[in-house]
């Protein structure tokens, strides 16, 4: 069972840019200039921009001009009468038969990510890595970014697409100049690995890092309970995790999952149909109580929420458009270019940080927004043919905004983005859940959404994000010594861990290996690095703490 099914049912800069018209360039020499075609699609499909001067092209009212901007290349549009959908760059760039391309996910990734063959089909979310025996190439755009970003690979050249929908359709930008997104490559260098070159060029794509001020650690109700949990019941768990935690300067996190908000009278009891994020239900009735308890116990309170959720009683027209993914009645969703609903997201937060919480949890924003999940946006990020009530921000200004917003109201509390869009997220929350659900369980959940995630997210780890892989759900129905290799791998890795553990589930060789890896955890460590990740999409050989580490997943 994981919370998406659930539902259903219930370093310096070594880049530089080299300007000969347009040239992107690094250390190692070029690697795209000036695109040889520029292309924009609205409503009568797709047209080719003319070339106007060196680096601006233009069709009708529609200009597409791109300027230095720092390190990397600023994509500006105009388009003050067309309802624009998407701009594509395209490069002649020759791509060798024995390459293998390593794409990002557009939010959490889904057991899917790994070092593959080129494929002209496939959407290559926000960057692009392309090695080939002799070096590592890699093509990417700058983090926050307002355009939904990806590339494309095939035998004869690359492709940057920018889409500049407003929910399904055109945006309508008038005026407006966007500043869609900043173009950055870089090549591997002679000393670099594959992974180092990733590494660095993360922090290229990301130059202002939003990271927490310790390693985060802790656990999670989530994979024993599902929804059916209580103050009693936390309050037992957080006591006993307690206990295993021996790094009094940082302590873990106690995070109160799904099942604490009001519930609606339509359906009593279901967790994930609840339609009040501002307010307790009635098992757990005084939520700064709760908060107050958990830090009586040794630890910091974490609270899980829903934003854009919207109670049963809203006017509909605050309710973004019913659309497939998200027409289900059970579940309204509020309109995020409605400034009276993103004051209430705000509102919400407060709330959290004025209970006591320490850390908020917030979940379901793409999906809430695009009716889709990230797995599902192959073919189009959205249905097409809908709008919100603000058609003139693009889908990737409009989440930016939410964002912004919530991480303003949060102040000083951390925030961990859950099925958020990656790029959009880093620099602004503080953690990001990098892959779907793992379970408690389901061992296969875990070893395809925790093992295979973590294996080629962990580049943007202390980059974008503190990067967290999930939990380890560590129940009955999971074998113990698959869940211990998973800990290890959290623990030791410098990702952040946390544990959702069934009490009953917990005898003596599983609290002292918790205990283990709680000190872990909690202090700075090096980067694990996955050694076999070019080869083996379940990474299992990795450098932990200067030692390799083989761990069998089954």
């Amino acid at each position: 069972m994981h919370r998406r099914h659930f539902v259903k049912l219930s370093a310096s800069t070594t880049a530089a840019l080299l300007f000969n018209g347009l040239t992107y360039a690094s250390d190692s020499g070029p690697i795209i200039d000036t695109p040889n075609e520029v292309w924009a699609q609205w409503d009568a499909g797709w047209f080719k921009l003319n070339p106007v001067g060196g680096s601006s092209f233009s069709l009708n009212d529609i200009e597409v001009r791109l300027k230095v901007n720092g390190n990397g290349s600023g994509v500006y549009i105009q388009s003050p009468k067309t309802a624009l959908a998407r701009v594509r760059l395209k490069w002649k760039y020759p791509v060798k038969p024995t390459a293998k391309v390593l794409g990002d996910s557009w939010e959490r990734t889904y057991g899917d990510s790994g070092w593959k063959n080129p494929d002209a089909n496939v959407k290559n979310a926000w960057y692009v890595l392309l090695h080939d025996d002799a070096d590592t190439a890699c093509f990417g755009v700058k983090t926050g970014c307002s355009a939904i970003c990806w590339w494309g690979i095939n035998p004869s050249g690359i492709e940057l697409t920018l889409e500049t929908q407003s929910g399904g359709v055109g945006v309508q930008l008038g005026a407006r100049n966007l500043h869609a997104a900043d173009i950055i490559t870089t090549k591997s260098t002679t000393a670099e690995t594959p992974f180092l070159t990733a590494q660095r060029f993360c922090r290229l794509m990301c130059e202002k890092s939003r990271l927490p001020r310790a390693p985060v650690y802790g656990i999670n109700d989530w994979y024993y309970a599902y929804g059916n949990n209580s103050p009693k019941l936390i309050k037992e768990q957080t006591a006993i995790m307690a206990g295993l935690a021996t790094d009094t300067s940082n302590r873990p996190f106690s995070v109160i999952d799904a099942g604490w908000a009001a519930y609606s009278p339509l359906l009593p009891g279901d967790c994930c149909w609840a339609d009040d994020f501002s307010r307790p239900n009635e098992k757990f009735k005084d939520m700064q109580a709760m908060a107050e308890d958990i830090v009586k116990l040794g630890m910091r309170p974490g609270l899980w929420t829903r934003p854009l959720c919207a109670r049963y009683s809203d006017s509909p027209k605050l309710l973004a458009p019913q659309i497939k993914g998200r027409n289900d009645p059970r579940n309204p969703v509020l309109d995020p270019t409605i400034p009276e609903n993103i004051e209430r997201v705000k509102r919400n937060i407060a709330i959290y940080k004025n209970w006591g919480f320490e850390m908020v949890k917030h979940d379901f924003s793409t999906y809430d927004i695009t009716g889709r999940w990230g797995f599902e946006m192959t073919d189009s990020i959205t249905q097409a043919g809908w709008s919100f009530n603000d058609r003139s921000k693009t889908n990737a200004e409009i989440i930016n905004h939410l964002y912004q917003s919530i991480r303003g109201s949060a102040g000083d509390m951390y925030l961990i983005g859950c099925n958020t869009f990656s790029h959009l997220s880093a620099g602004v929350f503080e953690l990001n859940r990098i892959g779907d659900d793992t379970s408690g369980k389901e061992w296969a959940r875990t070893r395809k959404m925790g093992v295979n995630t973590l294996g080629f997210r962990i580049p943007q780890h202390n980059i974008f994000y503190a990067a967290d892989g999930d939990c380890v759900g560590l129940t009955n129905q999971v074998p113990w010594e698959k869940n211990k290799q998973w800990m290890q791998l959290l623990a030791e890795s410098s990702a952040p861990l946390f544990i959702s553990a069934q009490p009953d589930a917990l005898g003596a060789e599983q609290k002292a290996f918790i205990k283990q890896s709680f000190a872990s955890a909690a202090k700075v460590q090096p980067m694990g690095e996955p050694l076999d990740w070019l080869n083996n999409p379940l990474t299992s050989k990795w450098k932990l703490n200067g030692s390799v580490v083989d761990f069998n997943w089954g």
